[in-house]
């Protein structure tokens, strides 16, 4: 009973201070969600350690101890990502305001990077608009500070032309991408290409601005599984 107590008295202690760490529109959300869950383990475990190697308080002491250190845990690849997230927000803020390019965090601690062809490429080629390159200088400076991660680059595109030649097109941008963040200092190992063609439309290609949403490139940023 009296380990249950201990155990009962530091998961309210930790539920208390997450739940007043957490709001619904914070940025760091994901990253708090995660910590909990790794609190809540790691005060488990620390109870019952602590119970065993001291009766009177030990549980309390163990609960506590292991709640900390398993949020830190829990919280890795959710924080290391969150501060890469925040500083793409920061410096695409001018391309994020015309609508240009998108910044998004997926539930799966993934970045995604979404970039409007029609201000990247020249029209109907994979040639990037020097203009444009500046924003993937941007990008490259926070990739290579950021090495624990992968970049997956994908091409789509509407349905305007042969399915052949628009498969082509989509791989040929993706590729020139992934040129160009190489070309900065980002690793070639991190980097995989691909293009879909225009088999993953996001809108309808009926109309010309639906056909635009689906003319893009999107940048998938990944996080090494073993990031603590």
């Amino acid at each position: 009973m009296k380990i249950q107590k201990q155990v009962l008295i530091a998961f309210s202690l930790l539920t208390l201070i997450l739940a007043g760490c957490i709001q619904p529109n914070d940025p760091n959300k994901n990253t708090k969600q995660k910590a909990g869950i790794g609190a809540a383990v790691g005060a488990l475990a620390g109870a019952f350690i602590g119970y065993q190697a001291d009766h009177s308080g030990g549980a309390l002491k163990g609960a506590l101890i292991g709640g900390a250190a398993g949020g830190a845990l829990g919280a890795g690849a959710g924080y290391y990502m969150d501060k890469q997230q925040a500083e793409f927000e920061q410096a695409l803020s001018a391309e994020r305001a015309a609508n240009q390019i998108e910044v998004e965090r997926l539930q799966n601690e993934n970045l995604k990077i979404t970039m409007n062809s029609e201000v990247s490429f020249d029209f109907n080629s994979s040639r990037l608009q020097p203009a444009f390159e500046r924003s993937l200088d941007k990008v490259a400076d926070i990739l290579t500070r950021y090495p624990r991660t992968s970049i997956k680059i994908i091409g789509h595109t509407d349905n305007v032309g042969s399915e052949v030649y628009n498969q082509q097109l989509s791989e040929k941008r993706a590729m020139a991408v992934g040129h160009v963040l190489e070309g900065r200092g980002v690793a070639a190992s991190r980097i995989i290409t691909s293009g879909r063609g225009e088999s993953e439309p996001r809108a309808t290609n009926d109309t010309e601005a639906g056909r635009q949403l689906n003319r893009r490139v999107e940048m998938l940023i990944v996080p090494d599984s073993d990031i603590k």
